[in-house]
């Protein structure tokens, strides 16, 4: 199998990992499929509506798919909250039919997936068979999304990963150095802590587990940056890596009620993801630097 070169379809392509995956698969050897519902100028995509099953169907025959990975998904958290059906078709209905398209197929499906099916009431580092528990409709239609690709008997490797922020799409990290450059004081909150996750390294370790031939090693894994920190932490860091001279303030959730509750604790376990694919993870500031860089750099 490893000397053919492999078809992949990419979906969601044009959204924030999808972008970091483009790059990363830049050098591969095998064959990379972008897909999306969206354009961008300049960018390479086949139109795909992953929420109709016939043309999914269609595309993945025609181009003859070994592997589908899923960038694509419903992620505004809040918006989710009032946005249920579309939340519901995207990050759980379109799911099934990737997984159903690759079940038929034979094929693996690669599937992206997230903290927040855990409630955040854990005190140290969750594991992959921790019992999920979302506390939102953004948190429940993924793991519904995660319970399909299960459901669904097809060869898969779901990754959950964590506050993801790249160059790409909007992330939090985007919005802090538009914010401590705009404001001379900004509030974030510090009752909340997770690990920081950059979108090149999940779309390296993706790229690294097709081109190694590790794609026998099914299963959930955890993968995000290394360390713990707050919002606060991270958003301090990022003023400072920007020299903004911005003043950064701690305040609680209850101080910034949103429409969706958050889970106060979200550091996933990596030990199985680093023992299986043999990886390092770097801790949450490096690849950060990396990212403030370019992006200061480039405006």
């Amino acid at each position: 199998m490893h000397d053919k070169k492999l078809n992949i379809l990419v979906t969601g392509a044009n959204g924030q990992l999808g972008r970091c995956l483009r790059d990363a698969a830049a050098h591969s050897r095998n064959r990379f499929i972008f897909t999306d519902v969206s354009e961008i100028p300049g960018l390479e995509t086949i139109s795909l509506d992953i929420t109709d099953k016939n043309t999914l169907d269609i595309v993945a025959d025609s181009e003859n798919v070994d592997i589908i990975v899923n960038c694509a998904g419903y992620t505004n958290v809040d918006r989710a909250e009032d946005e249920i059906r579309l939340a519901e078709l995207l990050n759980h209905e379109a799911v099934a039919n990737l997984a159903a398209c690759a079940r038929r197929r034979k094929a693996l499906l690669i599937h992206i997936s997230t903290d927040y099916i855990f409630d955040g009431g854990a005190s140290s580092p969750i594991r992959e068979d921790a019992v999920p528990s979302p506390l939102g409709v953004y948190g429940a239609t993924k793991l519904a999304g995660e319970q399909a690709v299960v459901a669904s008997a097809c060869r898969y490797i779901i990754f959950r990963t964590a506050w993801l922020y790249s160059e790409y799409g909007r992330n939090f990290v985007k919005t802090m150095l538009a914010l401590t450059a705009a404001h001379p004081v900004v509030k974030v909150v510090d009752d909340q802590v997770g690990t920081p996750t950059y979108g090149p390294d999940l779309a390296r370790l993706i790229v690294d587990v097709i081109d190694g031939g590790k794609l026998d090693r099914t299963g959930i894994y955890n993968y995000a940056g290394e360390g713990v920190c707050s919002w606060y932490d991270f958003a301090s860091e990022i003023n400072s890596l920007a020299a903004h001279g911005c003043k950064v303030l701690p305040c609680s959730s209850a101080d910034y009620p949103a429409k969706a509750r958050r889970p106060h604790y979200s550091v996933l376990d990596k030990s199985l993801v680093k023992a299986t694919f043999g990886i390092g993870i770097p801790r949450w500031t490096e690849p950060l630097k990396a990212c403030i860089h370019k992006l200061t750099n480039e405006n």
